[in-house]
């Protein structure tokens, strides 16, 4: 709407929408809607300094499930302090008659003094990976304040991050009853191109807490962070390592993977069961120009995550933010495939996702199964013969479809109709995990900013 160019520094304004309303087959509402509205600000100074902000006012009702995970009362494992529930991947939200309020800010700074060298200071999200999923980092959950700094020459690229994530639930609120606790995530990723065709990264992390702040021995970009956690203290901190790997067959072929240790028992390499022995392993392939049509891309990958991993003795020290996982969506002790198809043509396009995967919950949230890791694995079920899907094992299918029409390519303001089908079987069907299928339906003109996860 608006744009200012000068020699030495520009700017764009735009106020833009999510406006969307559908129906779900639930008794329980008459429709499902969300109102949006939002102004994003870009510009920069100079060729060196650029700076990013998004503004959201929202309400919102959604399809049954996702209000039912929004409303979680469960103030140890979920519920935020001072909030009526929380929307996900967005944050606290008030009630608004039958639905949420949700205000949402994010932004960023942005210095480049040369080539190699590039450094963030935001509130957002970042994504580490070549899937649809990450183990090592994801946008799933709610913004959070970062500073990341980008080195790249030759064939690497160092990208450091620290997260000013926090733990919202009531039960970790700090002394006042009010406030959240803070926590600590510091990560390294290093991405060598090995050859034309092979990549591989190596990831580390490393989560603490306190109300001292971070510890300045992690801002060190160049230290290994488990040594670090290691020398704090017995248990102070949460350390988690990564490798990645990708290998182009062609120019249209790819495959990817990642393998993330939270913890692994060595004497005991030949026994998985074992609850110490905690990992996910992702593996997937993208196919662009398939079949020889264009703009046509097709996608397949499979996750795996063993119970208990990324949780922790301390709650507060998983490695989670908001209520939420960092991670995979669904946290730990599932498995799960997806499937993927795009195409676009001119102004049209379309996608289709197909997901099935089985989840072990807790069943009465005395004891832990291993899947949320907002429990501590100090209660688990058992130190052997833990399995993937234990507890009350239920599986998933999921199917989404929708079609988009472009009508502003600079801001990505589009028509959009889609369709999802959820059916959810639970292993031990009772009155609050009961087995459920959903059809939602909706439409809308909205600005696609951000990816937005309701596949759980």
């Amino acid at each position: 709407m608006l744009q200012v160019k000068k020699e030495d520094y520009w700017l764009t304004l735009d106020f833009l929408v999510d406006v969307q309303l559908g129906k779900d087959n639930s008794d329980s509402q008459k429709y499902t809607y969300n109102n949006t509205r939002l102004m994003k600000i870009d510009g920069g100074l100079g060729d060196k300094f650029s700076f990013s902000t998004t503004i959201y006012e929202s309400q919102g009702r959604f399809a049954e499930y996702i209000n039912l995970f929004a409303s979680n009362p469960d103030k140890e494992t979920f519920k935020p302090v001072s909030s009526e529930g929380l929307v996900p991947g967005r944050g606290k939200a008030k009630e608004f008659g039958t639905g949420y309020d949700y205000p949402v800010a994010e932004g960023y700074m942005s210095y480049t003094p040369n080539k190699f060298l590039n450094v963030q200071l935001g509130h957002g999200k970042n994504f580490i990976g070549d899937g649809y999923r990450s183990f090592l980092l994801s946008d799933v959950s709610s913004p959070a304040t970062y500073l990341k700094m980008d080195v790249s020459f030759w064939k690497f690229k160092y990208t450091n991050i620290w997260m000013w994530a926090q733990d919202v639930r009531e039960f970790a609120a700090n002394e006042n009853g009010r406030a959240h606790l803070r926590k600590y995530i510091a990560m390294h990723y290093l991405s060598i191109n090995v050859t034309d065709k092979f990549n591989l990264g190596f990831f580390e992390a490393a989560v603490s807490a306190g109300e001292n702040g971070i510890d300045m021995s992690f801002f060190n970009p160049l230290m290994f962070y488990r040594s670090v956690e290691f020398n704090r203290g017995e248990d102070v901190g949460n350390a988690l390592i990564g490798i990645t790997s990708k290998y182009k067959f062609s120019d249209k072929f790819m495959g990817y993977s990642q393998l993330i240790i939270d913890e692994f028992s060595f004497g005991n390499l030949t026994n998985l069961s074992d609850w110490r022995n905690k990992f996910g392993l992702q593996l997937g392939a993208k196919w662009f120009d398939a079949l020889n049509v264009k703009n046509l891309f097709l996608q397949g990958e499979f996750n795996y995550a063993r119970p208990y991993t990324f949780a922790h003795q301390n709650p507060v020290l998983n490695y989670g933010h908001y209520s939420q996982p960092i991670g995979h969506l669904w946290g730990a002790n599932f498995w799960e495939m997806i499937g993927i198809a795009r195409y676009k043509k001119d102004r049209w396009s379309g996608y289709g996702k197909l997901i099935l995967g089985k989840r072990g919950f807790d069943k009465d949230g005395t004891v832990s199964y291993g899947g949320n890791i907002y429990q501590s694995y100090d209660i688990r079920v058992s130190d052997t013969n833990n399995s993937i899907g234990q507890g009350n094992t239920a599986t998933i299918f999921m199917f989404d479809a929708q079609g988009n029409y472009l009508l502003n390519p600079s801001n990505k303001l589009s028509l959009f109709a889609g369709l999802s089908f959820r059916k959810f079987s639970p292993e031990t069907p009772t009155a609050t995990f009961k087995a459920d299928t959903n059809i939602w339906f909706t439409v809308g003109l909205r600005a696609d900013l951000f990816n937005w996860y309701f596949d759980f």
